[in-house]
């Protein structure tokens, strides 16, 4: 009986150190760091001819080419991420980047580029085109660009720096570390670092979460992994800088505050009133005669120019800023005529040789019909007009809509290239409106200032007024109320008011002075433009200390509004 007891007593020790021994085992085996490798041309496999990408602190998602030494990279990216000026025209195949002086073209498989006119060799194809895909060679990305950038082997990677006066964080190994290609210690590893070297914090996705025992970093070549956090020292933060020296764009700009007005000149005849329409102003500056208009998507335009106006104008110490507008819609297809560099070309040209031809001291560009598609091209003719017109001493203004769903127009690089950019603060409520309002409430115009000035500089910005007003008729139709108007100026706008005995009352919501009436069953309603409305808008033009205003359209104002404006602008 003893004996019995002895032997399960004996039993049961030897299957408590059998379960100690698997317990030691599975706790070592757990806790023990794996040993294993992979080989980094496992964890980024780059297809032949190809290399990886390394965005400074991420791995990109997509690769570039790699043929006979050279980097490309795809024009979307470069725009993306290092330098947004280098356009492509699809069309014609050219590859286009514009400096203040300089437009620079290259063509698809060419070893040389223009500078303007004078040709440039490299030892290098600068444009491949792979399926519907362009690709520029990085090397002459960087000829125009503050880049830095190194290659590494086995895999193939490329490492930018471009982020600069932007802060970083590192940290530096303190003993011995693994990288690894998961924030576990059982997780391959694909490095070994030494004390002293760096590695640089890189991104975290939303979705990921990471072990607090682990931190993801990037090392100097490239290679994104985990490191244990109690191997490396505190994160430490530091500005990227070089000493690259930017391109900066010279402005001609006026030493005096613009008081500048829209002419609209319908046919050579209205050209001969303007001394008549000058001489009813006070202290205008500048005059826009509405001269030059798209006519087809070639890049043709018509013209009322007049040499005899601009003299007269020079002769009332008057400047004119010729515009040029888009409003042929059913012949001309913005991205049809923008997107070909030779019809940019042609349009630039004709505008150019009509300012030296009429003596202008400026161009003012009116395109209110680009849309989403159109928007690069825009701006890209844009760069290239004022090229031309800086090389020419002529003026370049653009003239905006009020800043809200308009993106396509880029008013920051607007803001960046031309001389004056333009914002019409008017046009709130408009003919296709489907409520009555007004053209220029105070609050709209402010927030056209206030969002104009968060993209373009004060001292080049412009802010464009109403001098006319609309008439509002709501008509009952059944359930609905059906909405017309018409546009008046400011005397016609009183004359209505006051032919139906309207006593007009300021509206502090507007800061205007509204007034209604009804008629065979219609109500009609009108938030006048006039000396007092026109102040409240100077008010707000004058505090942003931009450099002048604007007025839509010369005639269409009262005489005594000059005396309002002539205060806030001398």
């Amino acid at each position: 009986m003893e004996s019995k007891k002895q032997t399960a007593k004996t039993a049961f020790l030897l299957l408590c150190l059998v379960v100690l021994i698997i317990a030691v085992v599975f706790i070592v085996k757990k806790y023990t760091p794996s040993k294993e490798t992979m080989e980094l041309t496992k964890y980024y496999p780059v297809d032949t001819g190809k290399i990886m990408l390394v965005m400074q602190d991420e791995v990109y998602e997509e690769q570039g080419l790699y043929k006979d030494g050279m980097v490309y990279v795809d024009i979307n990216t470069i725009q993306k991420y290092f330098n947004h000026r280098f356009y492509w025209d699809a069309n014609e195949n050219i590859l286009i980047y514009t400096t203040p002086n300089e437009i620079i073209k290259t063509e698809v498989g060419s070893k040389y580029y223009y500078i303007n006119k004078s040709k440039t060799n490299v030892d290098y194809q600068i444009v491949k085109t792979d399926g519907e895909k362009t690709y520029v060679a990085i090397d002459y990305v960087k000829l125009y660009t503050n880049l830095e950038y190194k290659i590494y082997k086995n895999p193939n990677r490329i490492v930018f720096r471009y982020k600069w006066n932007e802060k970083y964080s590192y940290s530096e190994i303190k003993k011995e570390a693994a990288l690894r290609t998961k924030d576990s210690i059982k997780s391959p590893i694909l490095y070994t670092l030494e004390p002293g070297e760096k590695v640089y914090y890189t991104p975290v996705a939303k979705d990921e979460t990471i072990d607090s025992a682990f931190a993801k970093v990037i090392t100097k070549d490239g290679i994104v992994g985990y490191i244990k956090v109690n191997r490396i020292s505190d994160k430490k933060t530091k500005m990227l800088k070089n000493d690259y020296k930017e391109v900066a764009y010279p402005h001609i700009t006026k030493d005096y505050k613009i008081n500048m007005v829209w002419h609209q000149v319908t046919n050579q005849d209205a050209n001969e009133g303007i001394l008549n329409l000058l001489n009813n102003t006070k202290g205008v500056t500048t005059v826009s005669p509405t001269w030059f208009a798209l006519t087809d998507s070639k890049g043709n335009i018509s013209s009322l120019a007049s040499e005899r106006y601009v003299q007269r104008a020079h002769n009332a110490g008057v400047e004119v800023w010729a515009l040029c507008n888009d409003f042929d819609s059913q012949n001309v297809n913005m991205v049809e005529l923008l997107s070909y560099t030779s019809r940019r070309e042609r349009l630039i040209n004709e505008l150019i040789a009509n300012a030296i031809k009429y003596n202008l001291d400026g161009i003012n560009i009116d395109f209110e019909r680009i849309t989403n598609d159109a928007g690069e091209h825009f701006i890209e003719f844009i760069r290239e007009l004022s090229v031309k017109c800086r090389s020419n001493g002529v003026i370049l203004s653009v003239d905006n809509y009020a800043p809200g769903y308009t993106a396509q127009y880029d008013r920051k690089e607007q803001g960046e290239v031309v001389d004056y950019v333009i914002t019409m603060a008017y046009d709130e409520h408009t003919s296709g409106s489907k409520e009555s309002g007004s053209v220029a409430s105070i609050s709209f115009v402010d927030n056209a200032i206030q969002k104009t000035l968060e993209e373009v500089p004060a001292d080049r910005t412009i802010i464009g007024v109403p001098f006319y007003t609309r008439l509002w008729k709501e008509t009952k139709e059944g359930d609905e109320t059906k909405i017309s108007s018409q546009a008046y100026g400011m005397v016609q706008a009183q004359n209505v008011l006051s032919d139906y005995q309207v006593q007009p009352k300021w509206d502090e919501k507007t800061k205007q002075y509204y007034g209604q009436f009804e008629k065979d069953g219609a109500v009609y309603k009108m938030w006048l433009e006039e000396d007092e409305s026109i102040e409240e808008k100077m008010k707000l033009i004058d505090k942003a200390k931009v450099a002048g205003v604007a007025g839509w359209k010369l005639g269409l104002e009262k005489p005594s509004v000059w005396n309002v404006i002539v205060k806030y602008v001398n």
